[in-house]
């Protein structure tokens, strides 16, 4: 099974947005570097998600293997190295992950940390105990991200973790504010989902058969909002 063609499109603009347009804004966001209101309450809300996300997973991750499959400028993957875990950090801007390989290195405690640029679909990649998506889906729409979870799913032995955008009248509302914003400080549109319709789709991919769906949350902070969901093998 291939990504689709939409995926790819998708993936394409995402890879230029980060490597030609956002590395200097996320790069800045991603430290205690001052920010404007906006950007700080998304520095809140992306720091929580992170770390409801870490703590999802084992404590001691020692002998553990996990994908952080579009890891940014690598917080995550780092905690997670932190606690022992061998973690492979993929993300589609060669930018963003110089600038992890600059602020993280290789080695964090007992943890190793491996940063590649590329998809995160990619079977070269290999296995994984664990896989965390954070954020780096909710450009996709949910047939896509069903698939991508899909493809993922067979190099996994434990629990995927990702996040999705959950439609809202609120969410709505900001997004529609957002197009007024210059269009050189803007992403490409994210996808906001119905949370019943996407478990429906995920328990309906013969894929993902083997798969439970878990614990949810929901962060929204500002004009930070997403929400986390966790698969686990059974």
């Amino acid at each position: 099974m291939m990504p689709t063609p939409s995926y790819l499109d998708r993936r394409d603009q995402l890879e230029t947005y980060f490597d030609r347009t956002a590395v200097d804004a996320w790069a800045r966001l991603t430290t205690d570097a001052p920010v404007g209101r906006i950007r700080a309450t998304v520095r809140e809300g992306r720091n929580e998600m992170r770390t409801t996300m870490a703590g999802w997973l084992p404590e001691d991750l020692r002998g553990r293997r996990i994908l952080d499959a579009g890891c940014g400028t690598g917080a995550l993957a780092a905690e997670l190295a932190s606690r022992g875990a061998h973690v492979v950090a993929v993300d589609l801007s060669e930018k963003l992950v110089s600038l992890a390989r600059e602020r993280y290195g290789s080695r964090i405690g007992d943890g190793h940390l491996d940063f590649v640029v590329g998809d995160m679909l990619h079977a070269r990649l290999e296995t994984f105990d664990h896989v965390v998506a954070m954020d780096s889906l909710i450009h996709y729409d949910a047939s896509d991200i069903v698939k991508a979870l899909a493809l993922i799913s067979g190099r996994v032995k434990h629990s995927i973790v990702f996040t999705f955008i959950p439609r809202t009248p609120i969410l709505a509302a900001m997004h529609a504010v957002g197009r007024f914003f210059p269009k050189s400080d803007r992403s490409p549109s994210l996808r906001p989902l119905g949370e019943t319709h996407l478990r429906q789709l995920i328990a309906a991919d013969p894929a993902l058969a083997r798969w439970q769906l878990g614990r949810t949350r929901c962060i929204a902070r500002g004009f930070y909002t997403s929400q986390a969901l966790e698969l686990s093998a059974s």
